[in-house]
């Protein structure tokens, strides 16, 4: 479950980021491995922040691992910091939006997804998603 604030008992494991990048109205979901936690959903180009990383820096770095788009951290578009909560562990998670003037080039990690696709927002809420990612739309896209 996703919050605007910490909740009661929150205590984070990690820090995650995550992007919506956007182009012509639709944003890319990146289909997961089925050996990957939460195997065979969709989910925007996201990870974990390492040690010593900024949460743009962390971004910029899982955007060109995933799609191989190369995106420096000043052109990203901070969004927002949520509070997620799950029943195992908590984090914070960093949301990021950026729209290219040109259609990417994608090119998938094999080893963490399958396929991709470009959707708009509205229809990607029908999709089977990662946990709490129709939230994250639903908070940034208010389709």
């Amino acid at each position: 479950m996703i919050h605007q604030t910490p909740p009661d008992k929150f205590s984070p494991k990690f820090e995650g980021v995550g992007c919506f990048l956007e182009h012509g109205g639709k944003i890319i979901l990146l289909r997961r491995q089925n050996h990957k936690p939460e195997g065979n959903t969709w989910g925007i180009p996201s990870g974990k922040k390492e040690k010593g990383e900024t949460a743009a820096d962390a971004m910029a770095r899982e955007l060109n691992e995933e799609t191989g788009y190369s995106a420096k951290p000043g052109e990203l578009n901070y969004f927002k910091k949520i509070f997620v909560k799950f029943p195992d562990y908590d984090f914070v998670y960093h949301i990021f939006h950026l729209q290219p003037d040109a259609l990417p080039e994608v090119k998938i990690n094999p080893g963490e997804h399958k396929s991709f696709i470009w959707t708009n927002p509205a229809s990607a809420l029908k999709m089977n998603l990662i946990g709490d990612l129709d939230n994250c739309i639903k908070l940034f896209y208010n389709p």
